[in-house]
């Protein structure tokens, strides 16, 4: 409308204008903000993208157990007042002693009587041509360097003599030596260390095949692969053995890690996971599912009574629905991961929440210091837990309240997910066995991550389910301080004359009451 026809126009069509002009501004705006709120939200989703690929992977915040930020590299930091320098009290410790010098070298090479040392005498050309009664020794000067070997492979070999008995001509030949494989040439600690490179070094069979080329010895990788499958069919009951131990547990902490098993379209992988349970006897299991459902949380659990930690996935919360006797507690790592994700938009709101969270975490680690257990660790988090706990909630609720943030706020995100997971963040107050969080079981499960790196997937489900069997062994054997080399040449000599009944005594645990101090070696020594 020009400036004419506006200075002769009625009153109810510059009305029925202006309100046209004000709803087309007011329409502009929310596209603004719309605009702002995709812009704002793809930049977030771009540092959280950078920070995965270039970041920290601890949740460790730099600064949090000092007065003050650390300090970045050419910066003085300004010394505190002395009235506000406070002490720290050291426990007493006993001067280690020096090592004697067969197990020190003046450049600071330390080793145990465990490594092997092979001792070369170094010639003189000096003393070419003298005869030796003419020299006396009167000392020498030793240096240890450390060496290595391409490989440590090495072959035995197997002498079965044959005598004939003069009386009665009769031939008589020495029995051939046990053989954990039937019909193979690889012995115990072969597959051991195979077991053990490939599962616990995350080093795939094709290197192994690499390594072992360059040591001149020529295997087929099928073989080695063969090998690796048979190795954890023998071990396989023993999983399952102490699986059922594990569900025996009064406290279980659950999750689940993706990994990529089986072929599914042309030139693609399907997608399955690992279910890792661990016990509160430091025992742990990964049985593997091509699902994510909740069927397999009820199918895994379904003999479980007790408290179940976990993250907030839902599945978890539904079993847990229709289990009277199974109590749902909640993780605060995984709480308090959602402020982290808000600093960027929140910064002073998601600071508060870690600082609150960060009180409630300082009174675990003491808790832990002292060495507290039941009634004494329950009487601690009732007294000083237990306020933090409803102060936090307290604030959640007025901020949620005050503040009138957007549901897509990334602060609101976090708010709610722990306000509708309150009852089961606090389980953890008044009940002494249950952990804060499932730092312990996600420390263990990180072999999962690491092999995915390395190996990359299964060809098969049941190459998955195999995968499952070992790293529940070996990392259980490092939970109880067991060496896994050792009991992988112990317990596979076991299997065949153990009794059925008692296969649980082959777990790791009880393996290590039972047979730890003299434990079998090589069949063929």
């Amino acid at each position: 409308m020009t400036r004419d026809e506006l200075s002769q126009a009625r009153h109810d069509e510059l009305v029925e204008f202006a309100w046209a002009a004000q709803q087309r501004a007011e329409g502009a705006q929310r596209e603004v903000e719309q605009e702002r709120e995709q812009r704002r939200l793809a930049e977030q989703q771009l540092r959280w993208f950078k920070n995965q690929l270039f970041g920290r992977k601890s949740e460790r915040r730099v600064g949090e157990e000092g007065d003050g930020a650390q300090l970045c590299l050419g910066e003085l930091g300004e010394a505190p007042p002395e009235a506000t320098v406070r002490g720290t009290a050291v426990r007493s410790h006993e001067r280690k002693k020096r090592l004697p010098k067969a197990a020190a070298d003046e450049k600071g090479l330390r080793f145990d009587d465990s490594v092997p040392v092979e001792t070369v005498i170094l010639p003189n050309p000096e003393l070419e041509g003298v005869a030796e009664d003419d020299l006396e020794r009167v000392g020498e000067k030793v240096r240890y360097i450390l060496c290595q070997r391409p490989t440590a492979y090495f072959v035995k070999k197997l002498v079965r003599p044959t005598f004939k008995r003069r009386a009665t001509g009769e031939l008589t030949t020495a029995a051939p030596a046990p053989s954990v494989l039937e019909k193979s040439y690889a012995d115990v600690s072969l597959l051991a260390g195979m077991l053990i490179d490939k599962f616990r070094s995350h080093l795939p069979l094709y290197r192994q095949h690499q390594r072992m080329q360059a040591a001149g010895i020529t295997v087929s990788r099928t073989s080695l692969t063969s090998w690796v499958g048979q190795a954890a069919r023998l071990l396989e009951p023993i999983a399952d053995a102490q699986l059922a131990s594990v569900l025996g547990s009064r406290v279980l902490a659950m999750d689940e890690t993706p990994i990529r098993a089986g072929r599914g379209a042309k030139g693609k992988m399907k997608t399955g996971y690992f279910w890792p349970i661990y016990g509160d006897q430091d025992e742990v299991v990964f049985p593997f599912s091509p699902s994510r459902g909740r069927q397999v949380v009820e199918g895994l659990l379904a003999a479980f009574e007790g408290t179940l930690l976990s993250d907030g996935y839902r599945a978890y919360d539904l079993y847990a629905e229709r289990r009277e006797k199974v109590t749902h507690a909640q993780c605060w790592a995984h709480t308090r991961r959602g402020f982290v994700k808000a600093e960027d938009v929140e910064p002073e709101r998601a600071q508060q929440a870690l600082d609150r969270i960060r009180e409630i975490y300082a009174h675990e680690e003491a808790i832990r210091d002292r060495g507290l257990e039941d009634e004494k660790k329950l009487a601690v988090r009732a007294e000083r837990s237990r306020p933090l706990v409803d102060d936090f909630f307290g604030w959640l609720r007025h901020e949620l309240a005050a503040a009138a943030l957007l549901p897509t706020n990334p602060f609101t995100k976090a708010a709610r997910y722990a306000m509708d997971r309150r009852t089961g963040l606090e389980v953890f107050l008044t009940n002494p066995e249950v952990p804060i969080d499932t730092n312990h079981l996600e420390r263990t499960l990180r072999v999962i991550p690491m092999g995915r790196k390395n190996w990359l997937f299964c060809w098969s489900e049941l190459g998955a389910h195999q995968v499952g069997t070992v790293q529940s062994l070996m990392t259980t054997c490092v939970l109880q301080g067991i060496d896994p080399y050792t009991y992988l040449v112990d317990v596979p000599q076991r299997i065949s004359v153990h009794p059925q009944a008692g296969v649980s005594e082959l777990t790791p645990r009880l393996w290590k009451e039972n047979f730890a101090d003299s434990p079998l070696g090589p069949l063929t020594g």
